[in-house]
């Protein structure tokens, strides 16, 4: 089993409220200098930066999975991995049928770059990405899980956008794989709060967009990285690990 220092919810500067230094060199060398090894690109609603970052982390100990952070119609924040571009791209085919067909105002809401591998401009994201899509929570969860994917509400605890304060439940019947607490709180204080979250494996990370909220707070023992070894780890399964660092 190799280990892993994982930091889940990244965005780059395609996100616009990220800041300009989340370019995928930056995002690689700071990785490396706090020793995480595995990192998920999960921007809001969209998915163009992966592949650059993905390239800016060759020849280094670093695996970049792909992923996105959708907005459900219900305003929730859900983490969405996968193994590969492809599967990524399907799903992003399906949030862009269910995106509101809006113009960005960079004024109000920040500019939505698309970069390549060095950080250098492609071009700017016209479309409104800082909005919810209008597919469900439930029907999030189940195409991306039929994609392969691992699907994870994120920072449940948190007023904007956490699934807790939005519905008061986790949504049973459906193939959570896991839910995710911010680094305001302990996952102990975080079961005391929110009582219906017992029995759901617990991930913690910096919703990083910036350098210095990229901590790491997951540690894995995995044979290798993958959707699959991922969801044992989380499961405590067949020798495969997970558990917070910051408690």
């Amino acid at each position: 089993m190799k280990r892993f220092r994982a930091e889940l919810h990244l965005h780059t500067v395609h996100s616009a409220c990220a800041e300009v230094e989340m370019i995928p060199p930056l995002i690689v060398q700071r990785a490396m200098d706090d020793g995480i090894n595995l990192i998920a690109v999960t921007d809001h609603n969209a998915t163009a930066n992966i592949a650059a970052v993905q390239k800016a982390a060759l020849g280094y100990d670093l695996t970049v999975l792909p992923g996105m952070e959708v907005q459900t119609r219900e305003d929730v924040h859900c983490l969405c991995l996968f193994d590969t571009l492809e599967q990524a791209a399907a799903w992003q085919a399906v949030v862009d049928a269910h995106l509101p067909n809006l113009v960005n105002r960079p004024d109000f809401f920040g500019e939505q770059y698309v970069v390549d591998e060095t950080g250098d401009f492609i071009r700017s994201e016209t479309r409104l990405l800082a909005i919810s899509t209008n597919i469900s929570l439930d029907d999030a969860c189940r195409q991306v899980t039929e994609l392969g994917g691992l699907f994870i509400p994120a920072h449940v605890n948190r007023t904007t956008n956490g699934l807790l304060p939005i519905l008061g439940f986790v949504p049973q019947g459906i193939p959570i794989a896991a839910l995710e607490i911010s680094l305001h709180i302990t996952p102990d204080q975080a079961l005391s709060q929110f009582p219906q979250i017992a029995g759901y494996p617990l991930i913690q990370n910096g919703d990083v967009h910036m350098l210095d909220s990229m901590l790491g707070a997951n540690e894995f023992f995995l044979e290798d990285v993958s959707i699959a070894e991922i969801r044992q780890a989380l499961k405590q399964e067949n020798g495969r690990s997970h558990k917070i660092l910051l408690t």
